[in-house]
């Protein structure tokens, strides 16, 4: 998966589990300021990514915007695929 269709599965979940319109989530969105996602919806993002695309995050610190989220998911699919 390229990291721009990563972008693209990470800002479905994060508009479908926030209520946001997708074409205003960018790279730089920050999840919980721009996007007023409280832990519970950030809680419910990672849960959906995790089911998603068959990753583990166990970390939320410093996964502030979506693009410190969509790297994290990357390299997570990458050690998983042993690159």
């Amino acid at each position: 998966m390229s990291k721009e269709e990563l972008f693209n599965k990470v800002k479905d979940i994060i508009a479908d589990q926030t209520g946001k319109d997708a074409s205003k989530i960018t790279m730089t969105t920050n999840i919980k300021d721009d996007l007023d996602a409280d832990s519970l919806d950030i809680f419910e993002v990672m849960n959906e990514i995790e089911d998603q695309l068959n990753v583990k995050i166990e970390v939320e610190e410093g996964l502030d915007t979506v693009g410190d989220l969509v790297n994290f998911v990357d390299k997570q699919l990458a050690n998983a695929k042993g690159e």
